[in-house]
């Protein structure tokens, strides 16, 4: 008792006030062969991630040679004029570095990560494969068999399945959105070498494009190093491509994607709405979080919670294409699985809670909820050098400010309950809505049928 008595007992720590954060703010600039440059030093972060956009949009593609971009975009680690496609992917290696690229509506993106103390070797790689790609016929050629490999298994995937019907519901079939983004059996074997070097002749130049540099650059000369590497890309200058417009058919109707035998039926609802240049963007992204962002959201409580229909079903906001005067679209979707037997009853439930929100709305808690789930773990979310620069990424794809992100923010703390439940029902009208199922039609279109949503019609699942 003596010896407890005399021991020097510290006090408990206390927690400290905490931080302020914001989404970081990028510097920009631009490089002598015209590519815009944003930096972001992120002291800590040792691991670089870069970021180029390339101003190489789906809607660009010839006629009949859809993925012609995707093509492209995954020979630029297929070698280059310097090493062939091993040399070039063990170089990476030795550099720590890690390449990867793909193509979407906006343009073609490639993402570069790579320790600090490698930075420059992994920008002169970056370099290499932008200003002189290889575009070997083998190499394409073996390109193409994979991406044909690949068709199968997505058609087999419910909800990838899904997904293409609705794309092709909504919008008109001489609209790019409204096919696959990596091409058909038909377009890809069309696809050569030729092909993809003329694409990339045609649209792929520094002028029109933008790299998104983001790490701990302590000690690092990054104009220097830049100069050397990305500057020396050279090509003819050029103007963005101008941003079709787009047009969508949301009637209410149902298509049943037929999948006899299929002990589940995979729900995707959908229809288009505005780009985040729409000053309601922030008060939709509260509302349909709430809806179905996560698993306390009110879809799961009923379907999942209550009724144990599903695993889970999410509602969600994806922006497809900005334009720089806020034309842009996005696709808004509730997606998610049921068993078979209970698709008609899930389906009432899901309806019921729309048109519950629209009558009785949003509670104060669950709003609380998802401001504090959105902007509290921001800072987590953004760890990570590839975070930040991805998101800035998307801000440049979008045509919005840089500090885009950090406002938004601000206004999701800002937003009341009353406007996130206007901006969900909005987004979601009962009546309005495109649902696409795909599973067993000859067990779910009859109850499907007896809801009332929508004509049903049914397509074989190819």
């Amino acid at each position: 008792m003596t010896e407890l008595a005399t021991m020097d007992f510290h006090p408990q720590p206390q927690p400290g006030a905490a931080r302020p954060w914001a989404f970081p703010a990028p510097e920009r600039g631009t490089l002598d062969n015209g590519l815009t440059v944003l930096r972001c030093h992120r002291p800590g972060q040792q691991v670089v991630a870069v970021e180029v956009l390339l101003d190489a949009p789906l809607d660009a593609e010839p006629a009949g040679l859809d993925g012609v971009a995707t093509i492209m975009a995954r020979a630029f680690s297929e070698g280059t004029d310097k090493h062939s496609a091993e040399d070039y992917a063990a170089e990476l290696e030795r550099a720590g570095a890690t390449l990867d690229a793909h193509a979407d509506h906006p343009g073609v993106r490639i993402s570069l990560e790579v320790p600090a103390s490698r930075l420059a070797k992994g920008l002169g790689l970056l370099s290499d494969a932008l200003r002189a790609p290889a575009f070997a016929e083998s190499e394409v050629e073996r390109l193409v068999r994979n991406r044909l490999d690949e068709i199968p298994h997505e058609l087999a995937n419910p909800s990838r399945r899904a997904a293409k019907q609705l794309y092709k519901e909504l919008f008109p079939a001489t609209a790019r959105m409204s096919r696959p983004r990596q091409g058909t059996e038909d377009t890809v074997e069309k696809i050569d070498a030729a092909a993809v070097r003329a694409f990339y002749d045609r649209h792929v130049r520094p002028a029109t494009a933008t790299a998104v540099v983001v790490g701990d650059l302590t000690g690092i000369d990054l104009d220097e190093l830049l100069g050397e590497t990305l500057g020396a890309w050279r090509a003819a200058a050029g103007q963005p491509r101008p941003v079709p417009s787009v047009t969508a058919d949301d009637t209410g109707r149902v298509v049943i994607v037929d999948r006899p035998g299929a002990v589940q039926t995979q729900l995707l609802i959908g229809r288009v709405g505005s780009d985040r240049h729409d000053r309601v963007w922030p008060a939709q992204v509260l509302g349909t979080y709430c809806l179905g962002g996560t698993l306390t959201s009110r879809l799961d409580r009923v379907l999942r919670e209550e009724k144990g229909y599903t695993y889970g079903v999410r509602s969600f906001g994806q922006v497809l294409r900005s334009a720089p005067d806020g034309t842009g679209v996005s696709m808004l979707a509730i997606s998610g699985s049921v068993d078979t037997p209970n698709t008609g009853p899930a389906l009432t439930d899901l309806w019921t809670v729309l048109r519950t929100l629209a009558a009785e709305g949003l509670t104060d808690a669950e709003r609380d909820v998802a401001v504090q789930n959105l902007v509290g773990v921001a800072p987590l979310k953004y760890e990570t050098a590839a975070a930040v620069a991805g998101t800035l990424a998307d801000q440049v794809e979008q045509y919005l400010p840089d500090d885009f992100q950090a406002t938004l923010y601000r206004q999701l703390a800002a937003t009341g309950t009353v406007e996130a439940t206007a901006a969900v029902v909005n987004a979601f009208p009962v009546d309005r809505l495109v649902t696409v199922l795909v599973g067993d039609a000859a067990q779910i279109r009859e109850p499907v049928e007896a809801l009332g949503i929508g004509e049903v019609t049914v397509v074989t699942a190819d």
